[in-house]
């Protein structure tokens, strides 16, 4: 009787002890902070799976079509620069739209808005319809000036240019707020409004004592990438390359290090943003050479007598620099005070900044083509420009940093390139 007991206890433990093997991760004192970051985002995480799988039957449609390959190049541009022109129309009716709900003398928006709403349902239908063929023919745009800068493989653009204008996600961003670290970034919903952000933001806080802030991209590395709808050239342009980049250095030891190294993330997201400035201009001159803008002329030689403009950069680089020093002194009240001050003088400026704070930091930091900025003193960004100006070619830039695998890889090679080569006596 006894060891029957004995058995049924046994047995009772063995089945307790597997429930908390299996419950246990979705209990908030075992799972921590990610758990509590996911009881905050709820059902609003962005589901790749399902736009993967759309884009890509969109992009096997386009492929089968193969329209675009029997066109000269004078209709393809004019195809293009017709679909951005309906996409800027698009977004005129759309602001008109909602101009007409946040006017409080407008008593019935729904009615006031309904010829409006027909022009764009209309408009967005010949837009979906043009879209296709339009993205094919800027994908091989692109796809040209690329093989010409020496990736090719089997007479193509190796990897393959793919893209898709979409609508993007929203990126919460998670930081400490002893200091400045990308912890969770977490992909969320499109169609976010300013209070839905503002919501979660202050439930990380609350919750987590971290520091978030939802932030907008122009794209994502996705394959095909994901691309925000804009009316420019210029700008579309750029952004794919951009993405293109991503694609590429994937493929390389300096992308296997991209979720895991912070310092790995800057250096990608650096390079990404060099390629995109310089070859996104190069796809404009050739195929909308009346789009393309040239760099500025060099500064005049004697200075101006007004006051110089504002240098956002220079100004967001001293804020990154002050906050650094007060969060290594313990001051975090003091450091996120100053923020918000700074915040404000941005605003005065005509930077709209929502919120400044640790989180905003820890994702703009990542983006150091341009001097200045988030960085603040980092000096990933001059040494990899140091680098580009070395390089004769794009090509020669990415076979360079290719095998950048930490931060101390970028520190030999930026000595290596930029040392000047002993003369022979």
């Amino acid at each position: 009787m006894k060891w029957r007991q004995l058995l049924r206890a046994i047995k009772l433990l063995l089945l307790v002890l597997t429930l908390i093997l299996l419950l246990a991760p979705e209990w908030p004192a075992f799972a921590g902070e990610r758990y509590g970051l996911q009881q905050v985002i709820g059902q609003r995480e962005f589901d790749f799976l399902v736009w993967e799988s759309n884009a890509f039957l969109h992009k096997g449609e386009s492929a089968l079509a193969g329209g675009h390959r029997y066109l000269d190049e004078v209709t393809r541009k004019a195809i293009v620069l017709d679909y951005l022109e309906l996409t800027k129309e698009a977004r005129r009716l759309e602001s008109q739209i909602n101009a007409l709900y946040v006017d409080p003398e407008v008593e019935a928006p729904n009615e006031s808005s309904k010829d409006l709403q027909a022009q764009l349902d209309s408009l967005r239908g010949e837009i979906e319809a043009k879209q296709l063929l339009a993205e094919a023919i800027v994908e091989e745009q692109v796809g040209s000036v690329l093989t010409d800068e020496g990736f090719e493989l089997l007479g193509e653009a190796w990897p393959p240019v793919l893209m898709r204008v979409t609508e993007l996600p929203w990126v919460l961003i998670v930081s400490p707020r002893d200091h400045i670290e990308k912890l969770y970034q977490v992909n969320l919903v499109t169609g976010l409004t300013t209070a839905e952000k503002e919501e979660m933001e202050t439930a990380v806080t609350e919750d987590l004592d971290l520091a978030a802030l939802v932030v907008p991209i122009g794209g994502v590395g996705t394959f095909p990438s994901m691309i925000l709808e804009t009316s420019d050239i210029n700008r579309l342009a750029e952004v794919v390359s951009h993405e293109w980049a991503h694609h590429w250095l994937t493929l390389q030891p300096v992308g296997f290090n991209y979720a895991f190294d912070p310092d790995v993330r800057i250096i990608n997201e650096t390079v990404a943003s060099l390629i995109g400035q310089e070859l996104g201009p190069r796809v404009v001159e050739r195929y909308y050479p009346e789009h393309y803008s040239p760099p500025a002329d060099e500064p005049p030689l004697t200075a101006p007598s007004y006051p110089p403009a504002f240098d956002f950069g220079a100004e967001m680089a001293k804020t990154r620099i002050k906050v650094d020093e007060l969060l290594a002194e313990g001051k975090i009240d003091e450091a996120e005070a100053y923020m918000e001050e700074r915040r404000q003088f941005f605003v005065e400026q005509g930077y709209r900044i929502r919120k400044l704070n640790q989180a905003y930091f820890a994702f703009y930091s990542a983006y150091a083509a341009e001097p200045g900025g988030a960085q603040g003193s980092n000096p990933i960004g001059p040494m990899l420009r140091d680098i580009r100006d070395q390089s004769p070619s794009i090509r020669a830039f990415l076979d360079t940093v290719s095998p950048i695998t930490s931060f101390a890889d970028l520190q030999g090679i930026h000595k290596q390139v930029t040392t000047p080569a002993e003369s022979p006596e």
